[in-house]
This record gives C-alpha cells, sequence and structure tokens, in this order.
C-alpha cells in the first residue's frame, strides 16, 4: 500500500490499527489485497459473486474483525456482497467502511451489501465509516445497503458515520428481529456544497419482547440535502423508539418521513423528529469564550455529532 492508501485506511479506522484485529480482509479498487483469519474467525472469498463470507464460530469470547474498502482508481464502480455468520453466543466487534480518493474527473463509487445472520444468544457491534477526498472533479459515491436479522435473545449495535467528501449516498438498513433481540442503530452524517445523502430505516419487530432504537443525527449546510425515511412494523408485543434530529444551516435542507406500523396493541412505537438551525444562545456563549463564529458553529456542529 501507498501513502494515499495509508491515509484512507487511517480516516476509516481511526485509532484501531488494522494489524492489530484479529482477522482482516482489505479491498482495493475491487481486489482483495491482504487477508488474516484465526482459530475462531474465517474469511472465505465467494466464488458466484463478489465479495467474502465471514463465518465466526459458536461461543467466540471475543473477536475483532476490520474489513475496509479503499478505491484510489477514478471512473471504478465497485460492487461487493459480504455475509457475517455469528455463531451462537459469539461476541465479535467488526470495523467497517469505505475510503475513496478521486483526483480526476469520472465518477468513482462503492455499493457494499452487507448481510448478517446472527444467532440466538450472539452479540455484534458494527462500526462503519465512510471519507472521501481528491482534487479531481469526479463524484464520489457511496450507497451502503445492511440487512440484519437476528435470532432469539442476540443483540447489534451499529454506529455508522459519514462526516466527509462524499458527494452522494443513498444509505438503506433493513432488520428482522425474533424474541427478545435487541437492534441499536446510530447514524452521524454530514454534507455540505451540493452533496445529497439518503437514508431508510426498515425495521420488522416479528419477535415478542424485540426492541429497536434508531438515531439519526445529521448537519446540512451550504446547498446541501439530505432525507431520512423510517419504516417501524410491530408484528407482536416489542418496543421501538426513533429519532432524527437535524441542524441545517445556509441554504442546507433536510426532509424526515417517519411511518411506524403497529399491528397489535401490545406493539409501543414511537417516533420523534427535530430540525432547527444552530441555536443563538449556543453560539453566543461560546463566542465569549474567545471563538469567532465560524468556530463557534463548527464547535457545536462536532457536538452534535459527537
Amino acid at each position: 500500500m501507498n501513502k494515499t492508501d495509508e491515509m484512507l485506511l487511517e480516516n476509516i479506522l481511526e485509532d484501531k490499527p488494522i494489524l492489530e484485529a484479529d482477522a482482516y480482509n482489505i479491498r482495493k479498487n475491487g481486489e482483495s489485497i491482504d487477508r488474516k483469519v484465526n482459530e475462531y474467525i474465517s474469511i472465505i472469498s465467494k466464488q458466484d459473486n463478489s465479495g467474502i463470507d465471514i463465518y465466526v464460530k459458536e461461543g467466540t469470547p471475543f473477536g475483532i474483525i476490520n474489513i475496509p474498502v479503499i478505491i484510489t482508481e477514478s471512473g471504478l464502480k465497485d460492487v461487493v456482497y459480504n455475509d457475517f455468520h455469528i455463531g451462537k453466543g459469539a461476541k465479535v466487534v467488526i470495523i467497517a467502511g469505505c475510503g475513496i480518493h478521486n483526483d480526476e474527473h469520472k465518477l468513482s463509487e462503492h455499493d457494499g451489501i452487507h448481510r448478517f445472520y446472527i444467532a440466538e444468544n450472539a452479540s455484534v457491534k458494527y462500526i462503519e465509516k465512510h471519507y472521501a477526498d481528491g482534487k479531481g472533479k469526479g463524484k464520489k459515491v457511496l450507497n451502503p445497503v445492511t440487512e440484519i436479522y437476528m435470532e432469539s435473545n442476540s443483540s447489534m449495535v451499529m454506529d455508522t458515520v459519514q462526516i466527509k467528501g462524499v458527494d452522494e449516498s443513498l444509505r438503506i438498513t433493513k432488520a428482522k428481529l425474533k424474541d427478545k433481540a435487541n437492534l441499536v442503530v446510530t447514524e452521524k452524517i454530514l454534507t455540505d456544497g451540493e452533496q445529497t445523502a439518503k437514508t431508510v430505516f426498515e425495521v420488522k419487530l416479528d419477535g415478542e419482547d424485540a426492541k429497536a432504537k434508531l438515531t439519526s443525527r445529521s448537519v446540512a449546510i451550504e446547498n446541501s440535502y439530505q432525507e431520512f425515511k423510517s419504516e417501524v412494523i410491530g408484528n407482536t408485543k416489542c418496543f421501538a423508539h426513533v429519532e432524527c434530529d437535524a441542524i441545517i444551516k445556509d441554504e442546507g435542507k433536510v426532509k424526515a418521513i417517519p411511518e411506524i406500523q403497529a399491528n397489535t396493541v401490545n406493539a409501543n412505537l414511537i417516533h420523534e423528529a427535530t430540525i432547527g438551525k444552530i441555536a443563538g444562545e449556543q453560539l453566543t456563549k461560546l463566542m465569549t469564550l474567545g471563538l469567532n463564529e465560524k468556530e463557534a458553529e463548527n464547535t457545536i456542529i462536532k457536538g452534535f455529532l459527537r
């Protein structure tokens, strides 16, 4: 890997060095370039499609898996299908995401389709960060799709971040939960310039006492546009809470489309949405501490997306 590759990985993984993971697969410009496995975690290339199958053995006490994607080739459209098979009672942290560097004028795109099959009593933390940069006029496009199938008593925490450089994105997350499954999803998105970002959540609570908490925090500045759509369906005794909070600045626009459907009197479903500008009181308070208006705005935005 060259310096650009390393920079992209640093932005995706932050303070989580890839070589310290128990298992990893690095994908660059449509091809796997490095891989590591251990006795608990196996990674196998698909024979009939682009992508990998990740298997975590039943009872794995703890494991860290990194599966970053980097794209440095302008004009490349990369589509990958990654399936995660998490065994009963296993505990694992999965760190994913994509970094695009485009210095030329052709569109570069990554579409990652990730499917999680989480067995009984298993626990997954999934971290996904998207980042893009480059001096060229070619667009950087990221379209992540996540499908989650949760068996009884399983849990998943999903943290997704898109904070810089992505011109267009369509983020789709679908989940089906069985008895006492617990899903927590948090997304944070920042758009500027002419960027657009759309999020779609489709969650079905099919099992008794299943729980889901979905939180979206977004900031749209300059002339960017964001759209949030959620559909949560409660088919039995269950609980779900959906929260969409957004800050708009300049000519930024945000659209929130909530939909909740209770198919039984025992489904407890809540949706909250708030869209507003940066509060003047917050700006004034920070400016009295010596920050100028721009610095104060940036501080508020960083705190909101933390």
